[in-house]
């Protein structure tokens, strides 16, 4: 009987995903597990160097769709899409952090001119 949806397993798909993430910087918001579809994410039971526990990928499941790259606030989720016939396509969301803090800081101006010298008398 087939899927009213018509959407095949991930084992099925000749597109396939691969999750890479940087454990050292992740926080283990699990934003990322929330958005997966196919349940390829997962929070750890060890924590890394900043306390977190972070998010671990079954990269057997990945689909390569970028849904936890797209919302992941830190950015630390890379997606490679992979083709049997293709070269892997790598997917990283891009720098939104340094956009922010460029948008936000407003321009730092002198509170006071101390560029004139006077001499006293």
């Amino acid at each position: 009987m087939e899927d009213s949806n018509n959407i095949k397993p991930a084992k099925e798909r000749k597109i396939k995903g691969k999750v890479e993430i940087d454990i050292q910087k992740c926080k283990g918001c699990e934003l990322c597990t929330i958005a997966c579809k196919e349940n390829a994410l997962s929070l750890s039971e060890t924590i890394n160097i900043k306390g977190y526990h972070y998010i671990i990928a079954n990269n057997e499941s990945c689909t390569g769709c970028v849904n936890c790259a797209l919302v992941c606030p830190d950015a630390v989720i890379t997606v490679y899409r992979t083709h049997p016939k293709k070269k892997p396509i790598a997917i990283t969301p891009p720098d939104i952090k340094e956009q922010l803090q460029s948008m936000l800081q407003p321009e730092k101006k002198r509170a006071y001119d101390n560029s004139k010298t006077h001499e006293r008398k």
